[in-house]
C-alpha cells in the first residue's frame, strides 16, 4: 500500500535536499517565502546551493486524496490510524526515487507530525531535522472529535469552509496574522484545497499516535523554532521539546510578533535557523545522487 505526492522543487543543487513539509489545512505553497529568503541569502552570500523540495501532502495541494482502501486501518469513529506512517514512508519513497539516501527534514505543524515519524520508522534518513510550530502528543479526545465533525462536514457539504477559522483574528495574535495580506492569502489557499483532501488530513491527524518518544531519539542536529504569539505550539509547548532532544546538537529559535505559520510569517529569522542547521550537518553524509 503506497500513496503517492507531488514534490515542488524550487531549486535543484548540489549535496542532498532541504526537504519542507507543510502544515494544515494549507499545502506547500506555504514554504514560498521561506524558500525564496533561503534562495537569496545563499546566493547572496556565495554559499552552496543545496535542493530545496516541497512536496505537497496526500489530499493537499496538487497530490491527489487516497481512497479509503489506500488508507490503511478505519478505526471505529472514522479515523487512519496508519495514515500518518504511510504519509512518511511516501516521503522516503520520494526521497529513494530521487536517489538520495538522506535528506535534512523540516516540519510544520502537521508537517511536524510527518518529520517526527518519518524519524520514527526511517531514522537512517534524516541527516538533520527542523521541527517548527508543532507537537509530539496525540489529539485529546475532544480535539479527534473535532477532526472528525470537520472532515464530516467538509465532505458532506463539499467546502472548505469548517477550516476558515484559520484566518480568524483573536485577540494576542501576531502583527501579520492580524494583516489583510495574511488573511486573503490564506483564505485563498484554504479555498483552493479539496474538501475531501482536508478531510482526509483531519482524519489522518485525528488517528496518529503519541510522538513524544521520539525527541529522545533523534541523534542528527537539530532545530526548534517557533512563534512566541503561536496559540498552540509557542515556547511553553516547544521549549521542553528541545530540551527531549538530550543525544544531538539542537538550537532553539523563539520569534518575537510571530503566529503558528512561522515560515511565511517571518521567512527571513526562519531561512536563517534553517540555513544554521543545514551548516551543522556534516559534510559528506549524503553528497551524490
Amino acid at each position: 500500500m503506497t500513496l503517492t505526492i507531488e514534490n515542488h522543487i524550487y531549486r535543484d543543487g548540489e549535496g542532498m535536499p532541504l526537504v519542507l513539509v507543510h502544515g494544515f489545512p494549507v499545502d506547500h505553497r506555504m514554504w514560498d517565502r521561506c524558500a525564496t529568503a533561503l534562495m537569496e541569502t545563499t546566493d547572496a552570500q556565495e554559499l552552496a546551493q543545496f535542493p530545496i523540495w516541497a512536496p505537497d501532502m496526500p489530499g493537499a495541494g496538487a497530490s491527489a486524496v487516497p481512497t479509503s482502501q489506500e488508507s490503511g486501518e478505519i478505526a471505529a469513529d472514522g479515523t487512519y490510524p496508519q495514515a500518518l506512517d504511510l504519509i512518511a514512508d511516501a516521503y522516503v519513497d520520494l526521497l529513494h526515487a530521487a536517489g538520495y539516501e538522506q535528506a535534512i527534514w523540516a516540519g510544520l505543524s502537521m508537517g511536524g507530525y510527518v518529520v517526527l515519524d518519518i524519524q520514527r520508522r526511517h531514522p537512517e534518513v534524516v541527516a538533520g531535522v527542523a521541527l517548527l510550530d508543532t507537537k509530539g502528543d496525540a489529539d485529546s479526545e475532544q480535539a479527534r472529535e473535532s477532526r472528525v465533525r470537520i472532515a464530516k462536514e467538509c465532505v458532506e457539504r463539499h467546502t472548505t469552509e469548517p477550516v476558515m477559522f484559520f484566518t480568524d483574528v483573536h485577540p494576542g495574535d501576531s502583527s501579520v496574522k492580524r494583516s489583510p495580506a495574511y488573511i486573503e492569502q490564506f483564505g485563498t489557499w484554504i479555498r483552493e484545497q479539496q474538501p475531501a483532501g482536508v478531510a482526509w488530513r483531519e482524519l489522518m491527524a485525528a488517528g496518529r499516535p503519541d510522538l513524544n518518544d521520539q525527541f529522545a531519539n533523534i541523534t542528527a542536529p537539530a532545530a526548534v523554532i517557533c512563534g512566541v504569539d503561536d496559540p498552540s505550539s509557542s515556547p511553553k509547548v516547544m521549549q521542553p521539546i528541545a530540551d527531549a532532544m538530550t543525544r544531538t546538537d539542537v538550537a532553539f529559535t523563539e520569534i518575537e510578533d510571530c503566529g503558528h505559520f512561522s515560515a511565511w510569517e517571518r521567512p527571513q529569522i526562519v531561512a536563517d535557523a534553517l540555513l544554521d542547521l543545514i551548516a551543522r550537518v556534516p559534510r559528506g553524509v549524503d553528497e551524490n545522487r
